[in-house]
């Protein structure tokens, strides 16, 4: 896998999408992205805890959120506890928090492009060749990597001047 130089230099970031289909990208000399851990059909949130100790990272950007609309009361309260979830571990952590909108980094990231799901898998394909997108027994990339790694590029390019 090539190095990233843009990376490089750069202290460690870690960059969040919430929800159960979420990713975790951590920024470093070898960029890496997973989906976020499970446990049954709730967030992990005491393994995501350690892979973030464990990366050690000096800002945690992470996809701000709300309601969807036409979603119910329950879904929304579930993913509301999940995100919750992440900002808890963050704060235990004390690691700081940036939140940001997914209009404001894909007009970065994502500039010239439809800015869809599609859009920031073929963005990850080019910019980061060695992180497998597909994960084992599925067929389709994992948008919510995709969209870490995104955000982790936005992180890297305008958080960490």
């Amino acid at each position: 896998m090539r190095s990233h130089p843009q990376y490089e230099e750069q202290p460690t970031l870690i960059a969040l999408d919430p929800g159960l289909k979420g990713g975790i990208a951590i920024s470093g000399s070898s960029p890496t992205a997973r989906p976020l851990p499970l446990a049954g059909k709730e967030l992990d949130l005491v393994t995501l805890a350690s892979w973030i100790e464990e990366a050690a990272p000096r800002l945690a950007v992470i996809e701000k959120v709300g309601a969807m609309p036409k979603q119910g009361v329950a879904s929304t309260f579930k993913f509301g506890l999940g995100y919750g979830g992440l900002l808890g571990v963050c704060a235990a952590l004390k690691v700081p928090v940036e939140l940001v909108t997914p209009q404001r980094w894909k007009r970065t990231v994502l500039a010239g492009t439809s800015k869809d799901k599609a859009a920031a898998i073929a963005y990850c394909r080019r910019a980061f060749p060695g992180i497998g997108l597909i994960q084992p027994g599925c067929r389709k990339p994992h948008d919510g990597m995709a969209d870490a790694l995104c955000l982790m590029a936005f992180g890297v390019r305008e958080l960490q001047k």
